[in-house]
């Protein structure tokens, strides 16, 4: 359970690991039964090569009956330095496959019968059979301790006897034993290099699937980037499903941007509707106390205090006349068409403010002929938004200005530097009295969308990294007026 619960960040390495440690483990025991056959099989040629030479040896004994010089054929490997190669006893049988003499003589006197030295023996001589076997060949019983090597003493085809030699089954153990500790250090040679390896890209197959997880685990808190997620790009399966879900992210995102959007609309023209309606309100009663101070002035005779007091309230009124007007956008589109010479009224117009802060103003203006747009709403558009800019810039900075036709309508692009707008604040950016200030009213970019909307056009701000950024873009009511 808590394997299948750990992450593939773990588990793929994990199984690789283990898949190399069982691998390891197989080849190492194929090897070790390989060396142990190996081993087997040349010890059984050794004591083969042996029981051929004394048996030969033994013939013309054997013809003579010279029970001496068997024993001393039989008993001179055992006084080298190789101590008959691991054997144990060494002993001649007759035909009956009685003791005729052995390296052992207290131990297995002569004549007695070989099933009679006791059940081992008893063993090797059912194994024997009962015709004389005239090949050379190894028994090896099951459950006794030894191996016998026997070879038939044979001259001009005549059996004269058999020749025994028995070694202990434990004769293999050291020879195997040292290669088993080779066999372990080469083992653990190859670990040391295959599990670092194999951790290592099980970690490389793991990431892919890694990131994908933690990527689509954040889709429902968030939308998260591209640059964020890091998702494998491939045509296998994972670089598939990442590339899906790169999709489903940017469908996601264009839905939400949607959403937005469509929430900012529907808030801003309730505002919109609830902001005109009071100002209408407004705007009646403001317009009889206007009435009533004028009428005061033509046909009273106020004295100097009250004069004073009159011109007080009247630019009072009318300060709170203009505030209001700024809340009733109307759209006549009945006025003459856009010229280049009215942008560059527009610039004329802000060059005092450029000045009074020191700013670089670059004024990129690609328009040549005259358009079929509202001057008026036009100029009003990109002198609020460059009035913004310049009083959003540090000074000493800069502000671009551009204007190009693109896509059937004029683009405006307004960008300045400066502090970002905080991604709190953006959606509520166009609302009336938002971004008010000591220097406004907060009315500028209201109006500025209620004019683009309006004129059925977009706009779009983007702010980050020190550089705000104002692109409204106004489709020509008449294209072939531009």
């Amino acid at each position: 359970m808590l394997l299948r619960n750990l992450s593939f960040r773990y588990k793929i390495p994990l199984r690789a690991t283990v898949l190399v440690l069982i691998t390891a483990v197989l080849i190492t025991g194929a090897i070790l039964a390989r060396e142990y056959d190996q081993v087997r099989r040349d010890l059984f040629e050794n004591a083969e090569s042996m029981g051929r030479l004394l048996s030969n040896t033994l013939v013309t004994p054997l013809l003579h009956d010279d029970v001496w010089r068997a024993y001393e054929i039989i008993d001179s490997p055992f006084k080298g330095e190789e101590s008959a190669l691991g054997a144990e006893l060494i002993m001649v049988l007759d035909t009956q496959r009685r003791v005729y003499v052995s390296t052992q003589p207290r131990n297995y006197p002569m004549l007695v019968p070989l099933d009679e030295l006791g059940p081992a023996y008893a063993d090797l001589n059912r194994a024997l059979g009962n015709a004389p076997d005239l090949t050379h060949r190894a028994v090896d019983l099951p459950n006794a301790a030894q191996f016998h090597m026997v070879a038939p003493i044979v001259f001009d085809g005549v059996h004269l006897g058999t020749l025994v030699m028995e070694y202990p089954k434990s004769l293999f153990i050291p020879r195997f034993v040292s290669i088993v500790g080779r066999a372990a250090l080469v083992t653990l040679l190859v670990l040391v290099v295959l599990l670092p390896v194999s951790w290592y890209w099980g970690r490389r197959m793991a990431d892919p699937l890694v990131r994908l997880s933690e990527c689509m685990g954040r889709v429902g808190r968030e939308i998260p980037l591209e640059s964020e997620c890091r998702l494998y790009e491939s045509k296998d399966e994972i670089g598939r499903a990442g590339t899906q879900l790169k999709r489903m992210l940017s469908e996601l995102r264009q839905k939400q941007e949607l959403e937005r959007g469509v929430m900012a609309s529907e808030r801003l023209a309730a505002v919109g509707r609830l902001t005109a309606s009071i100002a209408h309100e407004i705007n009646n009663p403001l317009g009889g106390m206007l009435n009533a101070l004028s009428t005061y002035r033509r046909h009273g005779n106020p004295d100097a205090v009250t004069a004073r007091t009159l011109s007080l309230l009247e630019r009072g009124l009318l300060q709170i006349k203009e505030t209001v007007g700024a809340l009733l956008v109307e759209v006549r589109l009945e006025g003459h068409a856009l010229t280049p010479q009215d942008l560059h009224d527009i610039h004329t117009l802000v060059l005092p403010d450029v000045h009074a802060k020191s700013l670089d103003l670059v004024w990129d203006i690609q328009v040549t002929q005259t358009l079929a747009l509202p001057s008026t709403q036009v100029r009003q558009i990109l002198l609020n938004l460059l009035l913004n800019a310049i009083q959003a810039s540090e000074p000493g900075g800069k502000v671009k200005c551009r204007l190009r036709l693109r896509d059937g309508g004029l683009l405006m692009e307004v960008r300045n530097r400066g502090v970002p707008i905080p991604p709190e604040q953006m959606n509520r950016l166009f609302e009336p009295f938002f971004g008010a200030s000591g220097r406004g009213h907060g009315l500028g970019l209201w109006v500025t969308y209620q004019l683009v909307q309006q004129m059925e056009g977009r706009i779009h701000v983007q702010s980050t990294h020190g550089t705000t950024e104002f692109r409204v873009h106004l489709p020509l009511r008449d294209q072939e007026a531009a």
